[in-house]
């Protein structure tokens, strides 16, 4: 099933795409060149604004390669945009290495992931039910 997403593209780039017919991800490039230092944080344009229709989100996050490879990841993993924002997409982008990175003008540096996303309506009570786990937290089911 696919959802329509209306996309401006301010962009010399393609728009993103799934790179294989599995995949859950769209590849999403950057739009300007920049290096980022080691333990560098910077804000990576795209070019690109979307229309999400109501009840949906999507997901920036990492690329696997780019983490694995040379150190750089999504810094707000994952990172949300909600379906009334209107803005340019932007990626946040940290080097955890050791060494200068490069990015060019139209490289992949992360992924888009639709989600259908429901509200919450809050229920105010006085006891919550029990549960096996119950009020454990940080490591209570393990290492």
């Amino acid at each position: 099933m696919s959802i329509n997403v209306k996309v401006i593209n301010d962009s010399a780039n393609e728009l993103p795409k799934y790179e294989t017919s599995g995949a859950a991800g769209l590849d999403i490039r950057s739009s300007e060149r920049c290096t980022l230092y080691p333990g560098e944080i910077e804000l990576v344009s795209t070019g690109l604004s979307v229309e999400i229709p109501e009840g949906y989100e999507i997901q920036v996050r990492p690329r696997s390669g780019l983490a694995a490879k040379h150190g750089i990841t999504v810094l707000n993993s994952p990172g949300t945009i909600d379906s009334d924002y209107r803005g340019k997409i932007g990626v946040i982008l940290v080097n955890h290495s050791k060494v200068p990175f490069l990015i060019e003008k139209g490289e992949r540096i992360g992924q888009l992931v639709l989600n259908k996303v429901e509200q919450i309506k809050w229920e105010p009570v006085l006891i919550l039910s029990d549960s096996d786990r119950g009020e454990g937290g940080f490591g209570s089911t393990g290492k």
